[in-house]
């Protein structure tokens, strides 16, 4: 992650050219007037201090400010939106005697980065969520190792207070990744089917899951985790517009019952890289773009019978289903080829 470190006194300016040589991925940044004493390549600054972080604020994973605590936390406040996309924070006094986890600790990497600055510097790292303390996993680390997405962000508080309440918590995950990453901590019990779940004594619920759960499976206390294995196969015509394909896309993901936080990213073909349309819903929702060439098509063996239209307007038999079995690296289509206006959508799943 690139890493901003901010030093405004003089030994912070030393310390912060240690940092960051020892990070390897980081910029520093120094008040002007101690620039010397950091060293060759260090960015100096003589404006206000809330103007340099507003900008690295928007540019950076990281933020490292080697000064009081109670400075950071007034620079921070006024652009602080959630856990889920701020940056990590961590404060290193100018002794370098502690590296404190301010904000961010789980899904930012903040703790993370404590523990890489304490280790560089001979620090020792400050690590205050409750978890980590208690030595527990948490429900927000495991999603985002395993690069899930997260229903509802508020319902990881819950369940991880859960976790260290010592309840009961009933886990669904078909794929069995949440089992090796608790290894045996926690009181979790494991089950085949939601309603199996649901049924038990348990005071918590976490499910791993790409399906829409109906109104009646919901609760305050159930985390739903969505694994990253659908891919979405979109063959279009010139100038089809991105609000079309998203009323596609999203009419027949529900009515599948799939999520499409669940999406890992849209396969199509090369003729289609500079398609406004497309590009603009894949940015929309934040999916990476995966093209290939009609050769590539071709060599897949799908279902549909070939498009004769697909076939002389570039040369493959096919677009959507070819595509989402590529871009899914051989998965089984969920969904076969539909066609609607001025697209074709097919749906594949990993195993």
């Amino acid at each position: 992650m690139p890493i901003a470190i901010i030093a405004i006194t003089r030994n912070g300016a030393r310390l912060g050219t240690q940092l960051r040589d020892g990070l390897g991925n980081a910029e520093l940044h120094v008040l002007q007037k101690f620039a010397g004493q950091a060293g060759k390549g260090a960015i100096p600054f003589a404006g206000e201090l809330k103007e340099l972080v507003a900008r690295l604020w928007r540019e950076h994973d990281g933020l490292a400010f080697i000064m009081a605590a109670g400075i950071v936390v007034r620079l921070i406040a006024p652009h602080l939106v959630g856990k889920d996309v701020d940056p990590a924070v961590v404060v290193m006094d100018d002794a370098g005697k502690f590296a404190i986890s301010l904000l961010s600790g789980h899904l930012g990497g903040a703790n993370e980065l404590a523990c890489r600055c304490a280790f560089v510097t001979g620090a020792r790292e400050v690590i205050t969520t409750a978890t980590d303390a208690n030595d527990l996993p948490s429900f927000d680390m495991l999603a985002k190792a395993e690069g899930w997405a997260i229903d509802d962000l508020c319902r990881v508080k819950t369940l991880n207070a859960l976790l260290l309440e010592g309840e009961e918590i009933a886990v669904v995950d078909p794929a069995d990744r949440v089992r090796p990453y608790f290894h045996g901590k926690g009181r979790l019990s494991f089950h085949d089917t939601f309603v199996q779940a649901l049924q038990g004594g348990a005071k918590g619920f976490v499910f791993v899951t790409n399906r829409r759960l109906p109104p009646q499976a919901q609760s305050e206390k159930l985390l739903v985790l969505r694994p990253k294995n659908l891919v979405l196969g979109i063959g279009c015509n010139s100038g089809t517009t991105a609000e079309e394909i998203e009323e596609v896309v999203m009419g027949q993901l529900k009515r599948l019952f799939l999520s499409v936080k669940s999406v890992a990213c849209i396969g199509s073909a090369v003729a289609k890289r500079e398609e406004a349309g497309l590009i603009a819903f894949a940015e929309k929702f934040g999916l990476p773009l995966r093209f290939f060439e009609s050769a590539e098509l071709n060599g897949v063996t799908v279902p549909s019978p070939p498009s004769a239209h697909a076939l002389e307007a570039i040369g493959a038999t096919g677009v959507a289903e070819p595509a989402a079995v590529l871009a899914s690296n051989g998965g089984s289509l969920i969904l076969k080829k539909i066609k609607s206006g001025n697209l074709t959508l097919a749906i594949a799943e990993t195993a």
